[in-house]
Parts: structure tokens; sequence; C-alpha cells
């Protein structure tokens, strides 16, 4: 378990210094995939870990100003549904796959209540949605092949959840 915790800390910390400096402009969109990535190198090292990962990353970013309450339905459902999926098939694809449907689509449907107590236009959605899927879904291929990497140098097999 402190092998864990201590894993979970330095991707959280990881998380929010990488959040300040990689961010890809897409027309209107401004891409973070570092939490997408962090959250499939989470769930694949630490398990459900991930998701208390995904919830420290937001909760920093947002006292340091660098993220927005959104983070938290995005990050923490994808992290959950990538989860998920890696437990049950045990496929680095997968937990991928999990970030960017966890993220990408439940996530973007999770903010909408959000942004109607935020008083914010609905029509703010539109502009949201495409960037967490855009976002998550740069951040979940680059996890993929990292792991992937990892995986055929045999390193995978010391984390075993």
């Amino acid at each position: 378990m402190t092998r864990k915790m201590t894993i979970t800390s330095v991707l959280v910390a990881l998380n929010v210094v990488l959040s300040m400096f990689i961010i890809i402009p897409i027309g209107p969109i401004r891409a973070a995939p570092v939490q997408h990535l962090i959250n499939v190198l989470s769930v694949v090292f630490t398990g459900p870990w991930a998701i208390v990962q995904a919830f420290l990353s937001s909760t920093i970013r947002i006292m340091m100003g660098t993220g927005s309450p959104f983070a938290y339905p995005g990050s923490m459902l994808g992290a959950l549904l990538a989860f998920i999926l890696y437990r049950r098939f045990r496929k680095i694809g997968l937990s991928a796959v999990g970030e960017v449907i966890g993220t990408g689509i439940i996530g973007s449907l999770a903010t909408f209540p959000l942004i109607m107590v935020l008083g914010l236009d609905r029509d703010f959605f539109w502009v949201l949605a495409p960037a967490f899927l855009v976002s998550t879904m740069i951040g979940s291929a680059v996890s993929w092949f990292l792991l992937r990497q990892l995986e055929e140098k045999g390193v995978l097999k010391q984390f075993n959840i």
C-alpha cells in the first residue's frame, strides 16, 4: 500500500507541474492532455488509487488557478472507467479507451449540470465537450504508447494490481 501511495503522490506532482506547461491550442480549444496521460499511467501502476490521483490533481490545479471545477467530473470518471476496463481485461488499450469514453463522453455530459449551476450559457457545453474529447484522445494515445513500450521491455510485470 505504501508503494502505491508513493507512486500516486509522484503522479499527482507530475500532473500538476506538467499541466502548467503542456497545453495544445486547437482552434478555440486548449487541450490539456497531461491529466489523461497520468490517469492511464496511474490506473496501470496503482489500480484504484488512480481515482484518488485524479481528485487530488484536480483539487491542487484548481487551488493553483491552473484548473477548473470541470476537471472533477472529467478526470475522475475517466480514471474510474479506465480502471474498471483495465481491471476486467488487463489490456492497456482498453484502459486508454476507458479514459477516452469516461472523460470525453461521460465526463463531458456530467459537466452539463455544473454549467447550469455556475450560471454559464448552455452553449458553453459545445465548446467544453470537444475540448474534453480532443484532450483525452491525445493524452490517452500518448499513455498507451508509453505503456506499450514499458510492457515490451517487461517493466510492467512489477506492477501487479
